[in-house]
């Protein structure tokens, strides 16, 4: 039942007290007039829809750096571990480190921070690991291993572009503002078309329902645009992508 709650917030009651505070006005004063609404829709839905798309490609490219992330990090641990010269508990604290950088990097994303030394530091431990054992491991097996980091640095900055980087704020300004004031023009217009003598709760119905689909539309997008903090039902599974030691 939570699903269909969770697009209802703060918003959606300011919607709401608009939605029957103008056809009251606009009833009381005989405000009534007839205007094609089709500008009027494409001002908001065309904006609306195309901020969606953008939130929703976010979602999807994040998606595509965090496996890329993960992968790149099981791949060092298998070269760990497929290193023979290596006991057992050092390859246990070499894959301790990757498993360390996967959880730094998923608390920062969970977080609402920009600093990272906390996961700066993860990845140089795992540099000093390597470079504190060179009789164990070879100058080719470092080389691999600083190839596979770069894949996974190249992954976590590009997830780390979209968590601090939004969908363009002035574009989510303009289609707030639209909808708060669509009843203002809307509603004259529904009351023309309606006419004064049909029932007035008709209005306030298709008024309400107008903004409430506008407005929890524009909420999904707002949660779709940050996938991390684990507010929206469409948010990644952060934990899918931490890694075992």
């Amino acid at each position: 039942m939570n699903q269909y709650f969770s697009i209802i917030n703060q918003r959606t009651l300011i919607t709401l007290i608009i939605s029957l505070a103008v056809p009251y006005l606009c009833y009381t004063k005989e405000i009534i007039y007839n205007i094609d609404l089709t500008l009027i829709s494409i001002a908001i839905i065309f904006p609306l829809v195309f901020a969606i798309r953008g939130a929703f490609k976010r979602r999807e490219k994040a998606l595509e750096h965090l496996s890329k992330m993960k992968s790149a990090l099981i791949a060092i641990q298998y070269l760990i571990r497929a290193n023979n010269k290596m006991s057992q508990e050092e390859q246990e604290e070499g894959t301790a480190l990757c498993a360390s950088i996967s959880d730094r990097f998923i608390e920062h994303l969970e977080s609402t921070t920009v600093e990272k030394e906390a996961l700066d530091a993860s990845f140089q431990a795992l540099v000093n690991y390597m470079e504190k054992k060179p009789e164990t491991i070879s100058n080719g097996l470092r080389t691999k291993i600083n190839g596979v980091i770069q894949k996974v640095h190249e992954g976590m900055e590009n997830a780390l572009a979209i968590h601090i980087h939004r969908t363009p704020i002035s574009l989510k300004a303009y289609c707030k503002i639209f909808i708060y004031i669509f009843p203002l023009i809307y509603t004259p217009t529904i009351i023309n078309k309606i006419g004064l003598d049909n029932p007035a709760w008709i209005t306030y119905f298709v008024v309400i329902l107008s903004e409430f689909i506008l407005i929890s539309l524009y909420n999904i997008q707002d949660d779709m645009e940050y996938p991390f903090d684990h507010k929206g039902l469409d948010d990644i599974k952060l934990d899918s992508f931490r890694i075992k030691k």
